[in-house]
């Protein structure tokens, strides 16, 4: 009954029959609910689609009627057409007719894909909106130096080029398989993805789910030299935090594990968008794909930007779409299994104690 009720809000909101104070608490419900912005989306989809599909009805009526009209004044043998026949002859016929009709569909299309792009949600785009990986410069990192070093070493038994890193952002695992998040911005171009640990050990990874829109991508470690954990410290949030709830952060803006707290100030992102979340905290290039934790040490937000023009406006994607690329990513039956757990076995314990737990989980993501 419930649903019923969203749908015929939906409905009403569509069509343009809800009064101005309906209209408004309505759109508010979009910014902050997901789930009804996207029913909007599809919902108008599927209407426009059925004004289409009657409007076609009415065409092909109008079709036949024409032909019954010409049939009845003797200027078309309709003994004579049949089947294909007679539907090349009124096409030949009144081309010209169906050619403005073809026109018409076509311009009903884009405008329809036009209203779906306008009101799905998406991610911002603006000059003063900085992704947050840090771009590798000419002086080399202690973890590069460590393998230019190993390289020398083992000069005599593998011939393999380092790879010149040019993107570091920060992963988290979803997964004690070795499945991670971190941000789509971070790994979209890499042909070569390596992964980090607090010590520096280092891991092969290859990306599985690449999601631009939503940002978000799932990566998953691909080495034989790494160990699968047992179970994952923290839970995955399908819900956003409150308003003035304290949150805290793990990332690599440097080349070893900073951790931020702060708060969430608002349950939409830049410009009103959806997808992601405001949190004030502190956070520099490097700290994209870090998890966004609340006092349960559950995980809230994917952190992945910040206005360059307003002191701690940051931005985190919001959890609930990790479970989102990990439904997509079911469709591969090798990772038909994989769930994700909401549960985390920190709450309770001292912010230090809950570090100390959780760091092992968060790795240096980098890119070439």
């Amino acid at each position: 009954m419930e649903d019923i009720k969203i749908l015929d809000a939906v409905e009403r909101y569509i069509r343009g029959e809800m009064n101005p104070d309906e209209r408004l608490h309505f759109e508010n419900l979009r910014k902050t609910n997901a789930e009804i912005d996207l029913l909007v989306v599809e919902h108008t989809l599927f209407l426009q689609q059925m004004n289409r599909f009657g409007e076609w009805k009415k065409f092909r009526s109008s079709l036949n009627d024409v032909h019954t009209q010409l049939t009845e004044q003797g200027k078309i043998d309709s003994t004579r057409l049949k089947g294909k026949a007679k539907v090349v002859y009124l096409f030949n016929r009144y081309k010209r007719v169906a050619a403005i009709a073809a026109v018409i569909a076509g311009v009903t299309t884009i405008s329809l894909s036009a209203l779906v792009w306008s009101v799905s949600p998406k991610p911002p785009s603006s000059a003063d909106y900085l992704e947050l990986s840090r771009k590798v410069d000419a002086a080399k990192t202690k973890t590069d130096r460590l393998e230019n070093d190993l390289a020398v070493v083992k000069s005599e038994k593998s011939s393999k080029p380092s790879i010149a890193y040019k993107t570091v952002g920060t992963g988290f695992f979803i997964d004690a398989s070795g499945l991670m998040i971190t941000n789509a911005h971070v790994v979209k171009n890499s042909r070569n993805i390596s992964v980090f640990n607090e010590k520096g050990d280092k891991f092969n990874a290859i990306v599985l789910k690449l999601d631009i829109n939503r940002d978000v991508a799932i990566i998953k470690i691909d080495d034989e030299n790494f160990k699968q954990f047992s179970t994952l410290p923290y839970g995955i949030s399908k819900n956003s935090a409150d308003v003035a709830e304290p949150i805290f952060t793990l990332g690599y803006p440097r080349d070893e594990i900073v951790y931020g707290e702060g708060y969430m100030s608002a349950k939409t992102g830049n410009n009103g968008d959806t997808l992601s979340c405001q949190i004030a905290i502190p956070a520099d290039p490097g700290n994209s794909g870090g998890p966004v934790f609340n006092k349960k040490g559950e995980v809230i937000g994917v952190l992945s930007a910040k206005k360059t023009n307003a002191e701690s406006a940051v931005f985190a994607v919001q959890s609930k779409y990790i479970y989102k690329a990990l439904e997509e990513l079911k469709t591969n039956a090798l990772y038909k299994k994989v769930k994700l757990s909401s549960k985390s076995s920190v709450a309770g314990l001292s912010k230090v104690q809950q570090v100390k737990k959780i760091q092992d989980f968060v790795f240096m993501v980098k890119g070439d």
